[in-house]
């Protein structure tokens, strides 16, 4: 039985509000398994996480993100086909936007240890991530969860072997910091939204 079904159950979705309760503020634990890792430390870094059963709960999450933020009929950054559907389906304007309200994409891997986002010019071309909008929403899944960046690193290698992407970046920071943090220095803030969808 996965992770996510332990936490939720068979509900049909779980926001970050509805899981609250069971993560709190605890300390980090080195008994915690990778899904747990990598959920406590994206929501330290201020990402919003919504856990989807089906394809299904995902559009049903991304019309409910839409509506949330008034994006309906906007213009969106995305330059995966595979996306494109749900785009169409919101009447969502994304080719050659000027100004995007937000950017659509899934990502490589999702990474534990740093609750980070890993890219590659497959998602978002050759943008830097302070040249991407500010609001983000990805599309993942849970058999992307890694332990640490270097397996990330080696996901992608196995999986391209040939047509090897580059820029490939992470995105760690989703909310600014309270207060000056050096960690922080020269990264860029994202309003990020995680639809992670169960297949495992």
């Amino acid at each position: 039985m996965s992770f996510f079904k332990k936490i939720f159950g068979s509900s049909n979705t779980a926001s970050e509000e509805e899981s609250e309760s069971e993560y709190g503020n605890p300390a980090p634990d080195n008994n915690l398994s990778i899904d747990e890792q990598f959920i406590f430390n994206f929501k330290k870094n201020g990402g919003k996480f919504l856990y989807c059963e089906n394809k299904r709960e995902v559009a049903e999450q991304f019309e409910n993100i839409l509506e949330e933020n008034d994006w309906f009929e906007g213009e969106v950054l995305c330059y995966e086909p595979a996306l494109f559907n749900l785009l169409d389906e919101n009447k969502l304007f994304y080719i050659a936007p000027s100004k995007p309200s937000f950017l659509l994409a899934t990502c490589e891997n999702l990474i534990a240890d740093e609750g980070s986002i890993l890219f590659s010019s497959k998602q978002i071309r050759q943008n830097k991530p302070n040249e991407l909008p500010v609001n983000i929403v990805i599309i993942a899944t849970t058999s992307q969860i890694l332990s640490v960046k270097s397996d990330g690193l080696s996901a992608i290698k196995r999986k391209y072997e040939r047509d090897y992407p580059t820029n490939i970046t992470t995105i760690k920071y989703f909310e600014k910091a309270k207060e000056e943090d050096f960690t922080q220095y020269g990264s860029v803030a994202k309003n990020l939204y995680l639809l992670l969808l169960e297949d495992l």
